[in-house]
């Protein structure tokens, strides 16, 4: 949350969250208390999105252990529910497994109502999407209109059962974008992508370049807006999308900008 509160105090619009913080990298109730200033400095701008944490060498790296599966997703459980008795009350008291508070304090409270938004990020489904139909306010999963299907239903399924609306929550999925004005531009974008990562990563530039030209937002503008009307038809609302190349051309986002986003606009 370091670099958000720089942006909170340099900007006035953009939303400002990342996708998505491990929850167990950080103590709940300090990381609370952290969204909370930076909801301040930013005038209630702050969205928090929070995860159980699956990359084993960054847990390892920074000498985290790397905790089961089921621990690591009762962390997240925990972690939230301090969230939310912190961002509503000031105060939170809670005796769990992983996570103990006693009389916690928060001040100030974030200007958010209840807080940021919580994004709850995974698409497992008998825990991880359980978590967020009890707690989340977006989720954020698989992509892939199939993949974004059954896993909405699973999320439907959960709400269902604790009697949550499913419609109270955001569904959300990530996008590598490849856009280019022909599918001889797409191929020359994909071409750029398998040799940018031969310069660092050589053994895995084929690989990366495979996969790019396999996701499910690559092609000619026309192309794409067919693709996301039918992922908004699924109730896909909110796509965040990422350019390979954006750091060094800024053509792509500009075709994207001038030519998907409109069409898209009802």
């Amino acid at each position: 949350m370091v670099p958000h509160g720089a942006f909170a105090a340099s900007t006035e619009r953009v939303r400002l969250g990342q996708m998505c913080t491990c929850m167990a990298y950080r103590n709940p109730a300090y990381l609370a208390k952290v969204a909370a200033t930076v909801d301040v400095v930013s005038g209630g701008r702050v969205e928090m999105g929070i995860g159980a944490g699956w990359y084993e060498h960054e847990w390892r790296a920074y000498g985290y252990g790397f905790p089961s599966a089921g621990d690591r997703l009762a962390m997240l459980d925990e972690g939230v529910q301090i969230f939310k008795q912190l961002w509503t009350n000031g105060v939170a008291s809670f005796d769990g497994k992983h996570y103990q508070v006693d009389g916690a304090r928060l001040a100030p409270l974030p200007l958010q109502v209840d807080g940021p938004p919580v994004w709850v990020a995974g698409g497992g489904e008998k825990k991880t999407l359980r978590i967020a139909a009890e707690h989340a306010q977006y989720t954020n999963f698989d992509g892939s209109p199939e993949g974004f299907a059954h896993k909405s239903e699973v999320l439907r399924g959960h709400c269902d059962a604790i009697g949550r609306p499913f419609e109270e929550i955001t569904r959300s999925a990530n996008y590598n974008v490849v856009i280019g004005s022909t599918e001889a531009e797409v191929d020359d974008r994909i071409a750029w992508i398998e040799e940018h990562f031969a310069l660092s990563v050589p053994e895995r530039a084929a690989e990366q370049a495979e996969s790019a030209r396999r996701g499910p937002l690559v092609g000619t503008p026309e192309q794409i807006v067919e693709k996301l009307t039918h992922l908004r038809d699924l109730g896909m609302t909110y796509a965040i999308t990422y350019f390979a190349e954006a750091a060094y051309d800024r053509s792509g986002i500009e075709l994207f900008e001038r030519e998907v986003v409109p069409a898209l606009q009802d």
